[in-house]
């Protein structure tokens, strides 16, 4: 406590209000909590017990001496509930006052010019370290909240590496010739006609007004129709006796 004294203490103190103060607040510091600064009331008029301020790394306390200097009143406000801090100077001194998110204020006058400054400065450093620290809390709240968005969304399969190419499975298919020889489509009508059966296309065509190979090749063809189950056995063999006659 003694060596903060010393950086605590200037030409506008009286070292022994100032030890006065500390020793009261000796018990209520917390082991993590430094004093950074305290500035003592000077009033025009003597006065014995005059108000104080303190601000240390945690809150900002008001200390009111009662009972003729017997006791002490403390009043303090944590950093995260101040919203300013201001200081108006005037002639015989200066208003330290400062702002609470409840829109409570509070001002500690007569104060000197040099301690009010001071006062100003340390609560300064100690909102901007507050604001710097809930900025980084939010980013970081943030972006846990987008990754945790993201996983719940993105469905269980996607989770996997994929690549996205799709697969063509290629399906052989045996080609059909002559198929015109089994269905004929009226081009007139919306309606299909019904086919007519393979014998009666034969009896139809003169088999004898073609050549060898144009015989050749159409009993290729029923012979690919009947390997590709469009005929029956039956009906391939009427076909073939029938241009074998002209073969």
């Amino acid at each position: 406590m003694l060596d903060n004294l010393k950086k605590i203490l200037n030409e506008d103190q009286d070292p022994k209000a100032i030890e006065k103060i500390t020793s009261k607040l000796e018990n209520l510091i917390m082991s993590n909590e430094e004093i950074g600064y305290i500035a003592v009331q000077k009033k025009p008029a003597l006065t014995i017990f005059p108000d104080s301020i303190v601000v240390t790394n945690k809150r900002i306390i008001i200390c009111k001496p009662k009972n003729l200097g017997l006791s002490m009143e403390f009043i303090d406000y944590d950093w995260d509930n101040i919203e300013g801090a201001f200081v108006k100077e005037g002639i015989l001194g200066a208003d330290f006052t400062f702002t609470t998110k409840t829109e409570l204020t509070q001002t500690v006058d007569f104060l000197p010019k040099n301690q009010a400054r001071k006062l100003y400065t340390f609560s300064k450093e100690q909102l901007d370290k507050l604001k710097h620290s809930e900025n980084n809390i939010t980013i970081q709240t943030s972006s846990t909240a987008f990754k945790d968005e993201e996983s719940i969304d993105k469905p269980s399969f996607l989770a996997e590496d994929y690549t996205d190419e799709t697969i063509i499975e290629e399906i052989l298919t045996e080609e059909v010739f002559d198929f015109a020889e089994i269905i004929s489509v009226n081009t007139n009508n919306t309606s299909f006609e019904e086919p007519k059966s393979i014998e009666e296309k034969n009896t139809e065509s003169n088999l004898s007004d073609l050549s060898q190979e144009e015989l050749f090749e159409k009993l290729q063809n029923y012979k690919r129709l009947l390997d590709n189950g469009l005929i029956l056995q039956g009906e391939y063999d009427k076909l073939k006796a029938a241009i074998l006659k002209y073969m």
